[in-house]
């Protein structure tokens, strides 16, 4: 049986991957034709550049605009909606808005409730405020300009030693112009609880309590720009000399002065007069017994600054005078007498201060002895830092002079229980005193208590070295750190720490100034880098006193005592006044160089402050206000610099003067600012864009 082979059928070959493959390399090829019909030549790219200077360097991405990017992004990751305008508004007035916006009427009206607030990019609606006040500042004032300007202090407190091709000039933007061209300025008197003797960063605007001052320096928010009224039936203060021993009682008048008055028998009010009774002498032998006590306390020679804490009614500022010594009281902000105004009014340096927590306004080692007389101060409290402090401005070698009434109470044999706990007490704060003096090295020269007058008397001096503060046995208070400043007292904490002495000749309080009048025109030796700015500033500004001021601008200087320069460098003006029977207060401002120890050093006052505050003192304060290029130095840093002429207003005193020297932009706008204010313009002269105003103060009040 013969068996059949199986027929093999073959499918046909199928080409759909080759014509596939064919296809991709055609169109392949078409894509390289075409690419190549249209690029640029093969041989621009191997072109190799031989410079890279048309080639722009790409912006720099402002790392704002960045951050605010990035922080949308995350946001809309978070599903959070972003506003499209950064303002704080709540959701209920948005859609009122929108219903005004169509049309709906809708009563303006607050409705009460609790509001949910919706928070942008852009902070709390107290920010907004800020940006808003600054916008229109801005556009008040005009496009900010950049312009080189060169400070005068800094020429004259920098060292003469320094390599001329190391100074270089720093750009500034200056603001436009100072005060508004266009003002138009509506003053109204301050509506405050302390009426005429309102001092703004000393009194409370507003209080429900029975105290009505800060206990510390704290100025209000904004700058006041309001007028201090006067009293009723105020009248021009009595002239110097007259003044020593008679003032109007009216004022100065105070409900709690009436009271005072009657308790001291050297005070008599006679008519609208208050007469100071010196003929008993009792201040004069209390000067003559400290002099008794410590013979090196030369009063007018050896001692000429003198600071008086605590003023009671400058009787002893009255006598120290008679001994060619001047006398800076400091009112305590807590005396509801004002018993400054009444030293200010009798033609006496005074001015208002704390001894709380901060420094006070003054340089290190500048007075010559410090008084305390029935201050009321516990010195030995909180460590003992308000000693530290009368430590840091007492020159080396100075002198502490503390008063108390009973200071010594011998216990007898009939004595009550209260006398017991009298004696204990104060048995008790003598042994804190003594143990604080010792700390800091104090040596008690003289201890001593007044039969007649019953008041005890001690006086302390300050270590001249450095030698006796290894010898301490309790290391407390310690010594300050080398890097920290002793001068620098303005809004500064106290610290409870002694500072050395200085050891070097080239270093301030080595040596003892020389006696009065030599120490005004006689430098020492660490004054060697600026003696020649200082001899050129006393000629400068005794050739302008002697020839304008004195003569040419009709100010009657018989009735001028109480004298203010707002802008002191080294004190020229002052030393050019020496001969006049005028006092000075050498104001140096918180932004100049630091040049208020070399004032001291001449035997002169003066103080720190910023004028874009209010000065601690009472108004009508001064016969007559120097002004030289405080503006332009304060154009940059007072937001609202009419505030320092409403200041001026209430430093001075109705028919008092001010001189001012500027720059003529400043001056014509200053003009017409005086002019709103009622002041009489006695005289104007401008040469090569400087010019000066001398203004007389009216007794207008709106």
């Amino acid at each position: 049986m013969a068996v059949g082979k199986p027929v093999r059928h073959h499918k046909p070959r199928t080409f759909g991957f080759v014509a596939k493959v064919s296809a991709a390399v055609v169109l392949g090829l078409c894509f390289v034709v075409v690419w190549s019909a249209f690029s640029s030549p093969s041989t621009a790219v191997s072109e190799k550049r031989s410079s890279f200077g048309d080639i722009n360097e790409p912006p720099a991405a402002d790392p704002r605009k960045k951050a605010a990017v990035e922080k949308e992004k995350r946001r809309r990751r978070r599903g959070t909606r972003i506003p499209r305008r950064g303002v704080l508004v709540p959701l209920r007035r948005r859609k009122l808005r929108r219903r005004r916006a169509a049309g709906a009427r809708i009563p303006r009206r607050r409705r009460p409730g609790r509001r949910r607030w919706r928070r942008t990019r852009h902070g709390s609606r107290r920010n907004l405020r800020r940006g808003r006040r600054k916008r229109e500042m801005a556009e008040k004032e005009g496009p900010l300009e950049e312009r080189i300007e060169e400070e005068k202090d800094g020429d004259l407190a920098s060292d003469g030693g320094e390599d001329d091709n190391k100074t270089e000039r720093k750009k500034k933007k200056v603001l436009g112009p100072l005060f508004d061209l266009k003002g138009n300025y509506n003053w109204r008197q301050c509506n405050v609880k302390t009426g005429h003797n309102y001092i703004p960063c000393v009194d409370l605007e507003a209080s429900k309590f029975q105290r009505y001052r800060h206990h510390e320096r704290s100025c209000p928010r904004t700058v006041p720009h309001c007028l201090v009224a006067l009293p009723t039936g105020y009248q021009s203060p009595v002239p110097w000399p007259e003044s020593e021993w008679k003032i109007w009682y009216g004022n100065v008048a105070h409900p709690k002065l009436s009271t005072f008055i009657k308790r001291r028998s050297w005070l008599t009010l006679t008519g609208d007069h208050l007469i100071f009774n010196e003929s008993e002498g009792r201040a004069v032998h209390y000067l003559n017994s400290i002099e008794e006590m410590v013979p090196d306390i030369e009063w007018g020679k050896n001692i000429r600054i003198v600071l008086d804490i605590g003023c009671s009614d400058a009787s002893f500022s009255a006598s120290l005078l008679g001994k060619e010594v001047t006398t800076l009281s400091l009112g305590l902000m807590d005396d509801q007498v004002d018993l400054a105004q009444v030293a200010l009014e009798r033609g006496f340096p005074a001015v208002v201060g704390t001894l709380g927590n901060r420094r006070l306004p003054f340089p290190s080692g500048v007075f010559d002895a410090i008084h305390c007389g029935e201050c009321n101060i516990n010195w030995h409290s909180n460590g003992g830092k308000l000693l530290v402090e009368i430590n840091r401005i007492l020159r080396p070698g100075g002198y502490f002079v503390l008063a108390t009434k009973h200071g010594e109470i011998e216990r007898d044999e009939g004595v009550n229980s209260t006398h017991a706990l009298i004696h204990a007490r104060l048995e008790n704060l003598v042994h804190s005193m003594s143990t604080l003096t010792a700390s800091i090295c104090w040596n008690i020269l003289a201890h001593r208590t007044d039969e007649i007058s019953e008041v005890g008397v001690k006086i302390y001096q300050k270590p001249a070295s450095n030698d006796i503060y290894e010898l301490r046995r309790k290391k407390y208070p310690p010594l300050c750190k080398e890097n920290e400043d002793p001068d620098v007292a303005w809004y500064t904490p106290i610290r409870t720490c002694v500072y050395t002495l200085p050891s070097a000749i080239e270093q301030r309080g080595t040596d003892w100034p020389e006696e009065w009048p030599q120490r005004l025109n006689n430098f020492p030796e660490w004054l060697s880098d600026t003696r020649d700015n200082l001899i050129a500033d006393s000629k400068h500004w005794k050739t302008i006193v002697n020839k304008s001021y004195l003569n040419g601008m009709g100010i009657d200087w018989s009735k001028v005592r109480n004298v203010m320069d707002m802008r002191a460098i080294y004190g020229g003006f002052a030393a050019a006044l020496a001969p006049q029977k005028v006092w000075v207060m050498n104001v140096i401002p918180v932004h100049a160089p630091r040049t208020l120890p070399i004032i001291y050093e001449r035997g002169l006052l003066g103080i720190y402050h910023d004028w874009c505050e209010s000065f601690s003192t009472y108004p009508r304060s001064y016969d007559l206000l120097h002004v030289d290029h405080l503006f332009t130095r304060l154009k940059n840093r007072c937001n609202k610099p009419v505030g320092i002429v409403v200041e001026m207003d209430r430093l001075l005193r109705p028919g008092g003067w001010a001189i001012v020297r500027e720059k003529q932009e400043i001056l014509n706008p200053l003009e017409a600012i005086l002019r709103s204010l009622h002041w009489e313009i006695r005289m104007t002269f401008s040469k090569d864009k400087e010019g000066i105003i001398c203004a007389q103060k009216t007794t207008w009040r709106p």
